[in-house]
């Protein structure tokens, strides 16, 4: 480490619209997994921050929710977090899908970030692909911009956060857009995201890399208890599914997808975590819970 008066460290939100990839690129950033992703949108639910101690200082990534058109009550919460995400950080970045057009949720990033004193940092994320669309991005933020009558700008990079390229550099630019000062948290820790929580994002994770788009929406996992052992720990928690014909689809034929998923996830978890951890695992009808705040809160999506 440097001497604590030349660290530079700093807070910086991770946004964008949904499935863009702010998960796979934090955890790209970081080295190790802290972040649930799948090909399914909307994988992330709560905010998630990421710690990167290096010998240039420290940068604490808040991972958010990727804004998407919300339907009911825990997509209308996703979003009210992802957008709220950005009030006190030091730098913001904007993750952008530079394979595709841009769409009207990454518009209405930029409309929001545009009129904000945050500097920005716009990621052309998956520059892996042949055909790549940073003009329609460049152009229409600087369209958004005339609009407002703005002179922000936003600093321009390319990364793929699949095959890692480009993000040192983008680590790189990211200390050297931060200002000198103290550290935000100790230089042991890689996230300070609830155990529980993370234990639950995990085996969520492993549904909808299965399940893909047949019902991860529906879907949520609350760990209640985590006995933690010498020789390992032990997790107990509840499956929940809104409607009894989910039930069926969650444990598959003899329950044998409940178990695949339980084995999947304890691998995962052994591999996080530095030991052994069992799953012990219930699946349990909520209707209506993605409408019932009490039962968001409950599950770590409400504040």
């Amino acid at each position: 480490m440097q001497e604590p008066d030349s660290l530079r460290c700093g807070l910086v939100a991770v946004v964008g619209r949904a499935n863009v990839g702010k998960s796979t690129l934090l955890n790209a950033a970081l080295g190790e997994k802290v972040s649930i992703v799948s090909p399914v949108a909307q994988t992330t639910r709560a905010c998630v921050r990421g710690i990167l101690t290096e010998a240039r200082g420290q940068i604490a990534f808040l991972d958010t929710p990727g804004v998407h058109k919300a339907e009911y009550d825990l997509g209308r919460l996703m979003n009210r977090v992802a957008r709220s995400s950005i009030e006190g950080t030091d730098l913001v970045l904007l993750v952008l899908d530079a394979s595709v057009e841009p769409r009207r949720e990454d518009e209405g990033w930029m409309r929001r970030l545009i009129t904000q004193d945050t500097p920005v940092v716009a990621v052309l994320n998956k520059c892996d692909h042949p055909k790549l669309h940073r003009r329609l991005y460049e152009g229409l933020w600087a369209r958004v911009a005339a609009e407002k009558q703005a002179a922000k700008t936003a600093d321009w990079l390319e990364v793929s956060a699949l095959d890692g390229r480009g993000v040192p550099e983008l680590v790189g630019h990211l200390f050297s857009k931060l200002s000198v000062g103290p550290m935000l948290f100790p230089d042991d820790v890689l996230t300070d995201f609830p155990r529980k929580l993370g234990i639950a994002d995990v085996v969520r994770e492993k549904y909808f890399e299965i399940l893909r788009e047949e019902l991860p929406h529906a879907l949520a996992v609350e760990i209640e208890e985590v006995e933690e052992r010498a020789d390992g720990w032990s997790a107990r928690g509840t499956i929940f599914v809104e409607k009894n014909s989910q039930k069926g689809i969650v444990l598959g034929n003899k329950g044998r997808l409940l178990k695949s998923v339980k084995q999947k996830a304890e691998k995962d978890l052994a591999e996080m975590y530095g030991h052994p951890v069992s799953l012990e695992l219930w699946v349990k009808v909520e209707p209506g819970w993605t409408r019932n705040f009490w039962m968001l809160k409950r599950l770590g999506y409400a504040p």
